[in-house]
């Protein structure tokens, strides 16, 4: 995986964000990508990556490409409707990547696969889900 552009990165835009630490990357423009280097906090009992933490980068990925379908900033509401995630492999030490891809839908709902990768290509896990555009006064 190339290093990312610093300009089409998003750090920091919610409170689960910070509290992670991952990093979301719009530069694709059709897939959303966020990352993540692992460090001690990140890591369960066994010392690899907590399923929770992958779970949730692989949902913000998902989000984020459903939200590049309508705004190109990445940065349009999208509602995880539902979302089933498969853990294939531990996570290591390193930096991770976590990205969506629509495999179809409509104008308000749309069907994302996520996959959770290692730097060193190893998948780690992946996921489905359905997803769902916010119109943003809904959201006050």
């Amino acid at each position: 995986m190339q290093q990312p552009d610093e300009s089409q990165l998003i750090r920091d835009e919610t409170g689960t964000q910070t509290l992670i630490g991952y990093v979301v990357d719009i530069s694709d423009g059709e897939q959303g990508r966020c990352f993540l280097d692992i460090g001690p906090q990140h890591t369960n009992r066994h010392g690899v990556l907590h399923g929770g933490i992958a779970a949730a980068m692989l949902d913000n990925a998902c989000g984020c490409t459903g939200s590049l379908t309508v705004d190109k900033t990445g940065r349009a509401p999208f509602l995880t409707v539902s979302m089933t995630t498969h853990f294939i492999a531990p996570g290591r030490a390193g930096r991770v990547w976590a990205t969506g891809t629509i495999k179809g839908g409509g104008r308000s709902i749309l069907y994302i696969d996520g996959e959770l990768r290692h730097e060193d290509g190893t998948l780690i896990a992946t996921a489905t889900g359905v997803f769902k555009r916010v119109p943003q006064e809904k959201l006050t």
